[in-house]
């Protein structure tokens, strides 16, 4: 992809910068609690699974147990469910599928 610079913007310190707008502002992932709470659940998962396990998943059938596991999570967090996470678990299942969803693509 190649880079097309914009006209700079003078800040208020002198310095001159490109533009902002349409770039991706990932501080806005921050906004709300999701966040610390998808990770509170990939932290609590180290001991009994390791560290980033849920990455070895590779296949059609990982990808599956995802988009079930996601589709479960959603319904008993929409039940008022609070035996866990389940808004951090559909979070992580989803990313975990789209994950695996890019790695079958990319083959």
């Amino acid at each position: 992809m190649t880079h097309v610079r914009g006209e700079a913007v003078a800040l208020p310190s002198g310095m001159r910068r490109e533009p902002e707008d349409g770039k991706i502002n990932y501080l806005l992932l921050r906004d709300g609690p999701m966040l610390k709470r998808w990770a509170q659940l990939l932290t609590s998962a180290i001991p009994v699974r390791g560290r980033r396990n849920w990455m070895l998943a590779n296949s059609e059938d990982d990808l599956g147990r995802f988009r079930r596991s996601a589709c479960r999570h959603f319904e008993q967090w929409l039940a008022g469910e609070t035996d866990e996470d389940h808004a951090a678990a559909v979070i992580f299942n989803v990313n975990g599928a789209e994950y695996v969803r890019d790695l079958l693509a990319d083959r």
